[in-house]
């Protein structure tokens, strides 16, 4: 994940600065232990700024209004305590060439101000933290002890310090081409490697970017470079400089992230207007997002850091709940093969009582010492081998085999209720494994919000144990997969057992159509019809073609789908989420390797 460098950060700042100063703090919101939201109201607007903290993913941009979850954290509330009502007047670096932002908050705009929250946007050691006119730490998203930094602790009530000042060289305009050069090429090495090393506020993304609009390898060695390739690097740099000092920026996203700075190309004379600096070039599309096509700094790192976060919490989260299901399901998995193995014994209850009543018919022909006894069968006359214990008559042991007859059947009529709830148990986790099979990747907020409202589920039926559980946005929308038929009807699909239910018992109605897999696990699938319209076969196929491809049997060729009226579907009494009984359904085959979602 690309970090915010000091580039990025005077980017966003000064579009901040020209768009949100001066604004009234409404609100404090904190969505994670990382990210903390002001809702701010200026004159002509009103939107919410995040400041996060976050190791890999600090930063400050306006962002997307918070779900409707409370909020349960400290730090906002400490936040809210204080600021709430007053004015941010300034936004503003605490010194030259550093990452850190001085927020600073007044009764109102022109009079001074009473308190600062200060974000430090630098990498691992990103921090946010308030304090007085005093400049004591009144709290801070975390905490850092003196055992966990000697150099620049973090306390409530301790004055706050500044963090440790960079001994680099400072980028400058009025540097000299020979001087700059000097500096770089002293220690022979790689170009980005020379430059990250003798000048502050540089980062491995900004100083390959540069490299490269200036036609150079970033790995390449500094003693190969002619006079002509200098004088190019060079004047990448100066653009560079010119940028910050007069807030021209131009972001967009590349291949690799985004980039701020819109780098001239090879030979091309640096821009000296405003006309001039504008790009017509396309801006690359940003690999998990659809991102706008000429994004403000604000947007570009709202969207950017969104789908990262939202690309990492997804992946964790599907490991989690892929790890808990496969768990589970492999214990009840066993439990029930274990009662299906008592109840195969259990099916010799029956030649138990034929036995027994075989040798009670026929106790002339017991001996004492016998260890077995042949009789002829009632029915069929065949000998049937009766074991015998030779310390019992023949009377006792017809008694013992009686005694096993009955054991055998309370076994049967014990285990057959506990088998069959296991079994329903495991086609319920199959149903949401197969929810969660269907979701590979992350492609959008719809998956994250998908696999969250299956995490919710599982922790509502006990299967997860969360100490810090918070229920999502009842509020929510909900987002069925949809698609068109051939004929152009709509077909909705649920992703997960909550939004199964949603769609057959809440969202059907009487005209529609609906889908699933023959005794697979899958989703639900629902096909909207108008009064007085009729699905063509092509309509059936296609809504079974999607069917199966949304179940466990995804990858076979052929699936038999059955479909009826919503009307003939029920949720049995103590049902669990997403599990239905039908009734009246036909059966048309679907091929999942055909539907359009597969391609």
């Amino acid at each position: 994940m690309q970090p915010v460098d000091f580039t990025t950060l005077t980017a966003a700042c000064s579009e901040l600065r020209a768009q949100w100063l001066p604004a009234r703090l409404e609100q404090v919101y904190q969505r994670d232990r990382f990210t903390v939201s002001l809702a701010l109201r200026t004159m002509n607007q009103r939107g919410w700024i995040d400041i996060s903290s976050h190791p890999a993913a600090a930063r400050i941009c306006v962002g997307d209004s918070p779900p409707r979850i409370p909020d349960t954290f400290t730090f906002s509330e400490q936040l809210r305590h204080q600021l709430s009502g007053l004015a941010l007047v300034s936004i503003a670096p605490v010194s030259p060439w550093e990452r850190v932002i001085d927020l600073q908050f007044a009764k109102r705009p022109g009079e001074p101000a009473l308190w600062h929250l200060y974000a430090e946007i630098m990498g691992k050691y990103s921090n946010v933290i308030l304090t007085a006119e005093d400049n004591l730490v009144v709290t801070c998203a975390h905490q850092v002890s003196a055992k966990q930094s000697s150099v620049r602790p973090i306390q409530t009530g301790q004055p706050y310090e500044l963090p440790p000042s960079l001994t680099d060289a400072v980028p400058s305009a009025i540097e000299s081409l020979d001087r700059w050069q000097e500096r770089i090429s002293l220690v022979p090495g790689q170009i980005k490697t020379n430059l990250l090393k003798n000048y502050r506020g540089l980062s491995k993304v900004l100083v390959v970017s540069m490299i490269r609009s200036a036609n150079l390898d970033p790995e390449q060695s500094t003693d190969s470079l002619n006079p002509h390739q200098w004088q190019q690097l060079f004047q990448r740099w100066l653009y560079w400089l010119q940028c910050l000092e007069n807030s021209k920026f131009q972001p967009s996203f590349t291949p690799e992230g985004y980039s701020v700075i819109d780098w001239p190309k090879p030979d091309e004379k640096q821009p000296e207007s405003e006309s001039e600096n504008e790009s017509n070039s396309p801006n690359p599309l940003h690999p998990e997002q659809n991102p706008l096509p000429n994004p403000s700094v604000q947007q570009l790192l709202n969207i950017y850091y969104t789908g990262e976060i939202n690309q990492q919490v997804f992946s964790q989260l599907r490991h989690q709940l892929t790890q808990k299901l496969n768990n589970v399901l492999a214990k009840l998995r066993l439990k029930a093969n274990t009662f299906k193995e008592r109840l195969q014994q259990s099916a010799d209850a029956d030649t138990h009582k034929s036995q027994a009543d075989l040798l009670m018919a026929n106790l002339q022909h017991w001996e004492p010492g016998m260890k077995s006894i042949s009789l002829p069968d009632f029915e069929t006359e065949k000998p049937v081998v009766i074991p015998l214990n030779v310390e019992k008559n023949a009377v006792q042991n017809a008694q013992a085999i009686y005694k096993k007859h009955q054991k055998l059947k309370r076994a049967r009529i014990a285990v057959e209720p506990l088998l069959a709830a296991v079994q329903e148990e495991i086609d319920y986790l199959e149903q949401v494994e197969a929810a969660l099979s269907v979701l590979e990747t992350y492609r959008n907020t719809q998956d994250l919000q998908t696999l969250a409202e299956i995490r919710e589920e599982l922790i509502q039926q006990k299967y997860l144990v969360v100490s810090d559980y918070r229920g999502s946005d009842k509020n929510a929308a909900i987002e069925f997969h949809r698609y068109q038929t051939p004929s152009g009807f709509e077909l909705l699909i649920g992703r997960n057992n909550r939004q199964n239910d949603q769609l057959t018992f809440r969202t059907a109605n009487d005209y529609d159509l609906w889908f699933h897999t023959l005794e697979i696990p899958g989703s639900h699938a629902l096909l909207r019809l108008t009064p007085g319209t009729v699905a063509e076969e092509t309509d059936l196929q296609y809504a079974a073609d999607m069917t199966a491809y949304y179940s466990r049997a995804r990858h076979s060729e052929q699936v038999p789908v059955v479909y009826t009226e919503p009307k003939y579907v029920y949720k049995p009494k103590g049902a669990k989420p997403g599990m239905v009984v039908y009734k009246q359904e036909r059966i048309v085959w679907g091929r999942p390797q055909q539907a359009p979602a597969s391609s």
